[in-house]
């Protein structure tokens, strides 16, 4: 699904009011129509509403919500606020089509009024300010966003939180933003919703289709997208009834050092369930009691050390390589990761203590091989990057990243973005907070790398492979509550996730 920019998004309705055709107040009408039966699926009629109507086209939708929410029976307050001494065109239209309709109070805030009392548990639905909003808020409309953050009712924004930018940070702006617990956007997300900074503001965030023309959709250009299951399921390859072990590949796992063999385990674990043929891991000479009881599908292959990893060996018979996972950074073990990518002739998969070593030696980073996958949380993206003030600017750094290096770089997080070569991002659809837990991350490199093994592309391994760990987390939620979550959860329901995505129904014959 593509993440269109504001701008995007104007050309998108003026084309679709052209070549559908339809007016632009029928337009408005369809998508008011979605809000009020989001609305109407989630709260019954004797639940008070009120609606928080701005002088644009947001209050316009606000104030055609309110007239159908009325129609099926809700009692509804509408609040217009007088924030300029013009009203568009579809709000004035809409406004003419509440007179003398049954179940609604009209109220118009000035400036100095008494706001309304909001303090018990009824709906507010903010319809101030849209997402076309340029400039920060001040005077009446701040007064009346601070009152909505304030207030003891369930907030509902419509299509975006009024006083939040789309497509620039809010957070440097010290200008008041509604703190919704419900966003109804349409059509596609913004980009704002994506990133944890705006995550107070935003709440959960919802997509309603409201019909805008495909044919422009299709060809509108943009670098952000949001990864749905329609476009990872299309990604799964089909597993040939005659195959063999030897068809799926043979990927090098190099991990754990002493007290870190956790780390190993898990991320072979997940590597072995995500479909590769053979699975070595490189452990040092202290986890051969470990591995081998812990996952006795994985073979081992011993580094020469006791407790750390100290040299590749050799690398013939690997077609992908995954490093990081509770390795640490000894000197010998920098020496040897510089030398594994010296030899390296194939896409690797870096996360963790991998991580940590490149962002003290930086200047290996360009010699690292094309389409390698990169998964540094922030923290370790920042030691990889520099810091960055918000998290534009921290996609923006990934982005330069990935296209200077010629890498994928999997920026973890909620929405995790995967930023690849071309300078295209996809932000992740799945996943929830139980996941934030020790060694989430190591069972994301043995996913990728089981991935890269199986004969994905490093762009295919990277959205199918974010997208499953997310899903087999959400399973996991499901089934185990988010507190109580650990990371090798998350591969229990890898299977799960596989077949729910409909990789049985690939198989050839």
């Amino acid at each position: 699904m593509k993440i269109l920019a504001i701008d995007k998004i104007r050309e998108a309705d003026a084309y679709t009011i052209q070549n559908e055709p339809i007016l632009s107040i029928d337009l408005m009408e369809r998508a008011s129509m979605a809000c009020c039966n989001w609305i109407a699926d989630r709260f019954t009629t004797d639940v008070k509403i009120r609606v928080i109507c701005g002088p644009g086209n947001n209050g316009g939708d606000g104030l055609a919500i309110a007239r159908l929410l009325a129609i099926r029976g809700y009692s509804i307050d509408v609040f217009y606020a007088k924030l300029s001494d013009k009203f568009s065109a579809d709000f004035t239209l809409n406004f003419s089509r509440l007179d003398k309709l049954q179940g609604i109070n009209l109220t118009l805030l000035t400036e100095g009024d008494t706001l309304p009392d909001f303090h018990d548990s009824g709906v507010v639905i903010d319809a101030l300010f849209g997402s076309g909003l340029t400039r920060l808020v001040d005077g009446l409309a701040a007064e009346i966003i601070r009152h909505i953050n304030g207030c003891a009712s369930t907030v509902v924004s419509i299509d975006i939180p009024s006083g939040l930018f789309a497509d620039a940070s809010s957070i440097h702006t010290h200008s008041p933003v509604v703190q919704a617990d419900h966003t109804l956007s349409f059509q596609m997300p913004k980009l704002a919703f994506m990133f944890a900074e705006n995550a107070t503001f935003t709440g959960v965030w919802h997509i309603l289709p409201i019909g805008l023309h495909t044919d422009f959709l299709d060809g509108a250009v943009t670098k952000n997208y949001y990864t749905t299951r329609n476009e990872v399921s299309g990604i799964m390859l089909p597993r040939p009834i005659f195959a063999h072990k030897g068809n799926f590949g043979h990927a090098l796992l190099i991990a754990g050092s002493s007290g870190k063999m956790g780390a190993a385990v898990l991320s072979a674990r997940a590597c072995l369930r995500s479909g590769v043929g053979l699975l070595t891991a490189h452990i040092p000479q202290n986890g051969l009691n470990v591995m081998p009881v812990a996952v006795p599908e994985c073979m081992v292959r011993p580094d020469p050390a006791q407790s750390i990893f100290t040299t590749p060996g050799d690398l013939k018979p690997y077609n992908v390589i995954g490093i990081g996972p509770g390795i640490g950074t000894d000197d010998l073990t920098q020496k040897a990761l510089k030398l594994l990518i010296q030899e390296a002739r194939f896409p690797m998969v870096l996360d963790a203590d991998a991580l940590n070593i490149l962002s003290q030696n930086k200047t290996w980073i360009a010699f690292l091989p094309k389409n390698s996958i990169l998964t540094p949380h922030p923290k370790e993206f920042e030691r990889l990057a520099g810091k960055c003030n918000d998290d534009f600017e921290r996609l923006e750094a990934a982005r330069s990243f990935a296209v200077k290096f010629s890498v994928i770089l999997v920026l973890k997080g909620m929405h995790t973005a995967i930023c690849c070569p071309d300078g295209h991002c996809y932000f992740n659809s799945t996943g929830n907070a139980g996941m934030a837990t020790a060694g989430s991350g190591d069972v994301l490199t043995g996913i990728l790398l089981g991935l890269l093994g199986r004969g994905y592309t490093p762009k295919e391994a990277a959205l199918l492979g974010v997208y499953l760990h997310g899903f087999a987390g959400d399973l996991a939620a499901m089934a185990l509550g988010q507190e109580s979550m650990m990371a090798g959860d998350i591969t229990t329901y890898l299977s799960e996730a596989f077949l729910s995505l409909g990789s049985e129904e690939k198989n050839d014959g």
